[in-house]
């Protein structure tokens, strides 16, 4: 057949849109790469290939894509990204104070020196003592809405 086969140009036209549109919603630069696959596809139709060679350049160029320009660009957007730790992650680390006595076995309070105030208990292997109040403590991580803490280790001069 000469020309253009204006179903498979409809077909690939059509799939490039909708991949576009879907990553769109999923910003992870997958379906983008599946976009500009058809669109290749979309460009061998155009140029008069059958059915079966448009959809293998479709297949070859996502898969190139895929595997060769998808981890370049998100390191390369990652590289811009903010080193700060934040949410729970930004808490891990963080020196803070006994507020309300605890032990290994009975939770009390810590506050954080981000001015935070958090449940707390000593961490797992911790020596099972009542801290007074004031005592520095480290976060060694978050379970739920309570602070994992064992004991800041004091500076000797």
């Amino acid at each position: 057949m000469n020309g253009i086969d204006w179903i498979q140009t409809t077909v690939w036209i059509g799939l490039v849109l909708v991949l576009g549109v879907v990553e769109i919603f999923t910003l992870d630069f997958i379906f983008i790469m599946l976009a500009a696959g058809a669109a290749g596809g979309l460009i061998a139709a155009l140029l008069g290939a059958p059915w079966w060679l448009s959809a293998v350049i479709a297949a070859v160029l996502a898969l190139v894509l895929l595997s060769l320009v998808r981890p370049r660009l998100l390191v390369a957007l990652g590289r811009n990204a903010d080193p700060h730790r934040t949410n729970v992650e930004g808490l891990i680390g963080l020196p803070g104070t006994v507020a309300v006595a605890f032990t290994a076995s009975a939770p009390g309070q810590v506050r954080l020196a981000n001015g935070e105030t958090w449940s707390a208990r000593f961490a797992v292997g911790s020596v099972d003592r009542t801290p007074p109040l004031g005592t520095p403590v480290v976060v060694e991580s978050i379970e739920g809405s309570t602070a994992v803490v064992r004991l800041a280790e004091r500076a000797t001069p």
